[in-house]
């Protein structure tokens, strides 16, 4: 079959149902993945977090079926030019460096991600096996025509790298921690299958948290306020600001979000004396949530666990979400019931002395990758 093939420059291009159209396809059985829906994408391009002045110029990739009826989208892939390596949580920054100390060039770079967001989501938006085989030729013709130094497509489904890395891509994998429901029936009955020693230290930092006078407040995102928002970007913006760096969200994006997609939103907000003091959003569907930002604009002992994990995993429990993807890194997660899970990311490099260096660098990492998987499992936080 012949598609008709394009480069998308705004999401506006495709328009909101049949990007959601589209989506609804990727997950037949339940909820398309929140980061993939339309709202989020538009909401991080049209609140300028994300675009050309920020070094991320979307360029997606779109094939329609063109017939007598009418044309259909049937298959996409979020891509983007970039001309940095920031806010994608799959570090190149080595790579980056080889390339510029041999003086060869290594920005701009195409990239397939959700901005800002490590989380699996499938990255070949397809209707069927055929029009995702379009697709994945497509981007390997996109990549050589554009003469990039490089294509990296980052946290696609395991099935999904597979079929990059048949198509000549590289594959890396890392680790994430993930919380899986086991059908708990609430808090203490979670708490009840961890080894004594993290069930206890989980009691003090929680008693910790209640001591200093602090009360928690779920706030659903259909009953966000606009003082809510703002309060929670001024959280947000201060995590940075501890860490000497500047924010890639803006309130302008926070705000859009909260208006589209509030169903999907959960606001933590912590208050001492009626005063908010610090707040986590969360990102959720039915089935899974997402630990996304949080902040505080004061310091008390063991917050950030309360807020950014306590609360959202009560929030599961009660909701009967399965999974709280805890984000990149952490094994302090551990402590706190997270379970390792592995992460992968696809990599294509157009200079061939660089494509091998970095193939036998893979080959040796993903040794290293596997023994940390394994001494992880051993330091497993359940009870025998």
């Amino acid at each position: 079959m012949t598609y008709r093939t394009g480069v998308l420059s705004s999401l506006a291009d495709a328009g909101a149902p049949a990007w959601s159209a589209l989506l609804a396809r990727q997950a037949p059985a339940g909820e398309p993945n929140p980061f993939l829906s339309y709202a989020f994408l538009h909401a991080l391009h049209e609140s300028g977090s994300a675009c050309a002045d920020t070094g991320w110029q979307p360029q997606y990739l779109a094939l329609w079926d063109d017939t007598d009826e009418g044309s259909e989208l049937v298959a996409a892939m979020p891509l983007y030019v970039k001309s940095h390596s920031y806010g994608e949580y799959v570090f190149d920054w080595a790579w980056a460096d080889a390339y510029h100390r041999n003086g060869v060039e290594y920005y701009p770079k195409l990239l397939s991600a959700i901005p800002f967001t490590p989380v699996t989501g499938p990255r070949l938006l397809a209707r069927d096996d055929a029009a995702r085989a379009t697709l994945v030729a497509y981007l390997c013709a996109q990549q050589q025509a554009a003469g990039m130094s490089s294509t990296h497509v980052l946290y696609p489904p395991a099935e999904q790298a597979a079929q990059l890395h048949e198509a000549g891509f590289m594959l890396r994998s890392n680790v994430q921690f993930h919380w899986l429901n086991q059908g708990y029936a609430d808090f203490d009955a979670f708490l009840a299958t961890l080894e004594h020693k993290k069930r206890k230290n989980i009691r003090a930092e929680r008693r910790k948290v209640r001591e200093a006078g602090v009360t928690m407040r779920r706030i659903r995102g259909v009953d966000a306020t606009p003082a809510d928002w703002r309060f929670f970007h001024r959280c947000y913006r201060n995590t940075y600001a501890e860490h000497r760096s500047s924010p890639y969200l803006n309130l302008d994006f926070f705000q859009r979000i909260g208006a589209t997609m509030p169903h999907n939103l959960l606001l933590v907000v912590a208050e001492r004396d009626g005063q908010p003091i610090a707040a986590s959003l969360v990102i959720h569907t039915a089935d899974t949530l997402y630990g996304r930002y949080w902040g505080a604009i004061e310091h008390v002992p063991c917050l950030h666990f309360e807020t950014a994990y306590y609360q959202p995993l009560e929030f599961c429990i009660e909701q009967g979400i399965a999974t709280f993807e805890g984000g990149a890194q952490g094994e302090h997660k551990m402590a706190r019931g997270f379970l390792p899970t592995k992460t992968w990311s696809a990599h294509w490099l157009a200079h061939p002395a660089f494509s091998d260096a970095v193939e036998r660098f893979l080959e040796r990492e993903s040794g290293g990758i596997e023994a940390y998987m394994d001494e992880l499992n051993e330091r497993n936080p359940f009870k025998d």
